[in-house]
């Protein structure tokens, strides 16, 4: 992990909802919109980007724990931007705030952690 990685870093990512990610799909739920599994998803993906400039080749980034609440439905076809910021580093555990909105205000919030690990190392132990 570089030593330019700090508090305060932010990051966006816009997607376009489609089929393969409704409740439906999923199997989370019986109706034909976003689901919370691929909104999750979607919010460590964009954590997970930030993080890519700050790591060494031999080193990638796990998701550990999500505490994240889905507030409302957002239609197949709509666009989802994620906006999430690194808020606190103890060690190689990186905490995020973020936050996904549809073209009609907020759909999700929360906080993620992710662990930078040894690549070769995580593998071994797995």
């Amino acid at each position: 992990m570089r030593t330019n990685l700090g508090q305060g870093i932010v990051f966006e990512k816009k997607m376009t909802v489609e089929p393969k990610h409704s409740a439906i799909v999923y199997g989370s739920g019986l109706v034909d919109v976003f689901s919370t599994p691929a909104m999750i998803a979607f919010m460590e993906q964009t954590c997970n980007e930030l993080l890519l400039p700050y790591l060494e080749q031999t080193e990638v980034s796990v998701g550990i724990e999500v505490c994240i609440k889905h507030l409302k439905a957002t239609h197949i076809g709509d666009i989802v931007t994620c906006k999430c910021e690194i808020i606190e580093i103890v060690k190689n555990k990186i905490t995020f705030n973020v936050e996904a909105f549809d073209s009609k205000g907020k759909i999700g919030e929360g906080t993620h952690r992710r662990a930078i690990v040894n690549k070769e190392l995580f593998f071994q132990n797995s």
